[in-house]
């Protein structure tokens, strides 16, 4: 088996399942998860279906935030696969965009389960295997907050993706010397389906903010996930951190944004609005 092994959470869609499908035109066999077997099925169908040399894909069931069965997810991928060299933990949720006060709590209790809850069981479950089996590569996502930016409404997104990075600064510093490398990938701002579907979430006049700093900073998962499954599949550096949307990159476009103004992503528009 030349290819490698990539687990990667949250998988079905958005970035995990456009990181899947790249793996596997890649040749490299990918277990695709996410919490209905249903929907990791069809996931696994649709990276098998364009996977290069002789590659494979399963799905599993997996919520991140239950460790159980984050174990059992590693359990089937190594007994399908034999071992696991690349670990993705991308599963994650948005919240509403209202201010803490008026959140529903049980996003209040949800989020931090999935998004930082889930990284560190899926660091936990894979740092133990990869150590056992002598080598493999962790990655974490950040994402709107990493670097402490806050805006309104996203307090407590931003403050998961705050404390997973932390989190993964300590971790790195932990395994300096050990046989398992750990890293960040920072996807910069990608329109998915959630995005899409949570927009009635949002105060009007805040999403036509947030419109507004998409059609100027974002873009599609086709467009990201190919140029990050590359950058992991060559990446040899522990602690790297593999960016698409640098800062240089978001000076020229807010630059560029004085003097060419684009409607980038009509699906983003509300569904009362022209």
């Amino acid at each position: 088996m030349s290819g490698k092994v990539v687990v990667i959470t949250g998988s079905t869609r958005g970035i995990g399942n456009g990181l899947a499908l790249n793996f596997a035109l890649r040749g490299h066999n990918v277990v695709v998860s996410g919490r209905d077997q249903k929907a990791a099925d069809i996931a696994a169908k649709d990276a098998s279906k364009v996977a290069a040399s002789g590659a494979r894909a399963i799905g599993v069931a997996c919520d991140v935030a239950d460790y159980a069965q984050v174990q059992n997810l590693w359990n089937k991928a190594v007994a399908e696969f034999g071992r696991v060299d690349i670990w993705i933990n991308n599963a994650g949720m948005s919240n509403s965009r209202f201010m803490v006060g008026k959140l529903l709590q049980d996003e209040v209790d949800a989020l931090p389960r999935t998004n930082l809850t889930g990284t560190m069981n899926g660091c936990q479950v894979a740092l133990k295997g990869m150590s056992a089996q002598g080598s493999g590569d962790i990655y974490n996502f950040e994402g709107y907050g990493s670097n402490g930016m806050k805006q309104k409404g996203m307090s407590l997104y931003g403050s998961s993706k705050y404390a997973i990075t932390y989190f993964t600064k300590a971790l790195i510093a932990e395994t300096k010397n050990g046989p398992v490398r750990v890293s960040y990938i920072s996807p910069g701002i990608v329109t998915t389906d959630m995005l899409v579907r949570d927009r009635t979430k949002v105060p009007p006049k805040q999403w036509e903010f947030t419109v507004m700093i998409y059609n100027i900073l974002a873009d599609r998962v086709e467009t990201v996930t190919p140029w990050l499954v590359d950058k992991v599949l060559a990446n040899t550096q522990h602690g790297a951190r593999i960016a698409w949307l640098t800062r240089g990159k978001s000076m020229w476009r807010f630059l560029r944004s004085r003097f060419v103004k684009e409607d980038r992503f009509p699906e983003l528009r509300l569904p009362n609005a022209a």
